[in-house]
């Protein structure tokens, strides 16, 4: 068996520590997308057990991450390029997911990528305090830095209930 480094590497082009979040960000992301590279259209729109599909997960991870980063994070209104990535409203009337069907995982892909690119990008100037400072919003105080912790308990844990659809679809 080959030796392996475990290591938390700053992202480069980042203050250090904000790096090594974002870096722990980008790594729930990769090990997603390998999992799911080449998957088949049936396999991301199948629903088992009254579950959301793989699509509606992968819709629901990139909304979010774009929701934290405007609503709390900038606290602005969201870029036009990237509101066009949602053309489905967050939960149905039962307060499920949005139910997607019929996007292909290259069309989910590049959400998310599209997504990631603009959360990144606004990170590389923020120092250390901005990373901590709170945005005062109406229903709680919270900062970037709590952002990303968020984000990457959020998309860990779609990310298991993506990988226990894949096994038992897989074994069907």
């Amino acid at each position: 068996m080959d030796r392996r480094s475990l290591l938390v590497s700053p992202l480069p082009g980042y203050n250090e520590e904000i790096g090594r979040w974002l870096w722990c960000l980008e790594d729930v992301r990769r090990t997603l997308l390998t999992e799911l590279t080449g998957i088949s259209q049936t396999i991301l729109d199948t629903k088992m057990d009254e579950r959301q599909t793989i699509g509606s997960l992968l819709y629901h991870i990139a909304l979010i991450e774009a929701d934290w980063l405007y609503e709390e994070v900038l606290v602005t209104d969201w870029d036009p390029e990237i509101r066009s990535l949602f053309p489905l409203e967050h939960r149905s009337e039962d307060g499920s997911l949005a139910h997607m069907e019929g996007q292909s995982l290259e069309d989910h892909f590049y959400r998310l990528k599209k997504v990631r690119e603009v959360f990144l990008s606004h990170f590389r100037s923020m120092d250390l305090t901005d990373w901590r400072k709170p945005r005062i919003l109406e229903q709680y105080d919270v900062t970037p830095e709590w952002v990303v912790y968020h984000l990457i308990e959020h998309e860990s844990h779609h990310r298991g209930q993506i990988f226990q659809l894949l096994r038992n679809l897989r074994n069907v």
